[in-house]
């Protein structure tokens, strides 16, 4: 069985980005940390991420290549402990989502042991262009 690319189809030029895009959003889908993603306003959105135990330094929030990453490490901490029982999580994750065309963030917030990162979709100027023709 062959795999069709959309960047080959005569119709879709210089979509071929879109189908590594798709790829990397397909990967990494673990489950851990849970999230929510929530439409806030006409043109928000607002991502949700349990980060129990998670202090503002353990986390990190960027965006790369059209890309919002979050990433969490804990730092070791100082004193031994001794945990009778270990249920809440405090390993390393990251989490990532591809952020379409005009989607920005606006910011993050920690609040109760949730990540808040607020996006924002700005609406593109339209812009007509006119090619000259030139005869050879």
């Amino acid at each position: 069985m062959t795999k069709i690319s959309l960047g080959a189809h005569p119709y879709l030029l210089g979509f071929d980005q879109l189908e590594r895009l798709a790829e990397r959003a397909a990967k990494g889908a673990e489950g851990y940390p849970p999230y929510n993603i929530e439409h806030v306003a006409p043109d928000g959105f607002r991502i949700t991420l349990a980060v129990a135990g998670f202090s503002e330094a353990d986390l990190s929030v960027t965006t790369e290549d059209r890309q919002l990453v979050i990433r969490g490490r804990m730092a070791e901490p100082e004193e031994e402990r001794v945990f009778l029982h270990r249920g809440i999580a405090a390993r390393a994750f990251q989490r990532s989502f591809v952020l379409a065309d005009g989607v920005e963030v606006e910011g993050a917030q920690i609040e109760n042991g949730l990540l808040h990162v607020d996006l924002r979709r700005v609406q593109p100027q339209q812009v007509v262009q006119t090619i000259p023709i030139s005869r050879r």
